[in-house]
């Protein structure tokens, strides 16, 4: 019994480390800049999934089972789920400082958008939870706008550490009041909140999108001049 419990310890753990592999890569396929997981989750959950199917198999049958068991088990599970991004993604014609610069800022932005999260989840209030999707969806846009182009790093600054890091407190503080009791007007001064930082950060980002717009007018303007000093014309 002792066996068979630890055999299921082992699936159990395989499990959530696959799940946690899985919501991983998720979020690195769902960006621009991202480093790769430090840690292979969806691999070390295929070999416990392995291990644990041969303790049982050992436990149940014996050394040949058991073999059999681990070998199929681990080579399902990488069928089914696939192996762990094995790779960073950067942009090309950006430096690896500059990338590793804007990959700490937005998974920092990223803890506090999970935080906000988790503040509000308990609550129950579906209609609350919806609006603070809303708002981390322009805060997201804006991530985006940034991974685009790392040079607007400088300009979203603040918005990824100050004014997230203020917006996590302030959900974590109406949760607080919230759990001890119904509070409409503290819920409707949060609400307003998130109403405030989603204006704020959709101006932010279509600011960068116009600035980036700009940098190319100008870019294509002087293509055209060096194109007429060499005697060729854009249209050709």
């Amino acid at each position: 019994m002792t066996q068979l419990l630890a055999a299921l310890g082992l699936l159990l753990l395989g499990a959530w480390l696959t799940r946690e592999g899985l919501r991983a890569q998720e979020a690195w396929q769902a960006r621009t800049i991202a480093r790769r997981p430090a840690l292979p989750r969806k691999i070390l959950g295929s070999l416990l999934t392995g291990l644990g199917l041969g303790l049982a198999g050992f436990t149940l049958a014996g050394p040949l089972e058991a073999a059999l068991f681990a070998l199929l088990g681990a080579g399902l599970h990488l069928g089914a789920f696939g192996l762990d991004p094995m790779q960073n993604k950067g942009m090309e014609g950006v430096d690896e400082f500059q990338t590793e610069r804007v990959a700490r800022a937005i998974d920092e932005a990223e803890k506090h958008l999970g935080a906000m999260t988790n503040a509000i989840s308990p609550l129950g209030d579906r209609a609350l939870a919806r609006r603070l999707e809303a708002f981390q969806s322009s805060a997201r846009a804006l991530f985006r706008t940034v991974e685009d182009d790392p040079r607007d790093l400088t300009a979203a600054r603040r918005y990824l550490s100050v004014y997230l890091l203020g917006a996590r407190d302030a959900a974590t503080k109406y949760a607080a009041i919230a759990q001890r009791g119904t509070n409409p007007s503290a819920k409707a001064d949060y609400l307003a909140l998130l109403d405030d930082l989603e204006k704020n950060f959709t101006a932010r980002t279509e600011s960068l999108l116009t600035d980036n717009r700009a940098d190319l007018t100008v870019e294509i303007d002087v293509l055209r001049e060096r194109l007429a000093r060499e005697g060729l014309r854009p249209e050709e």
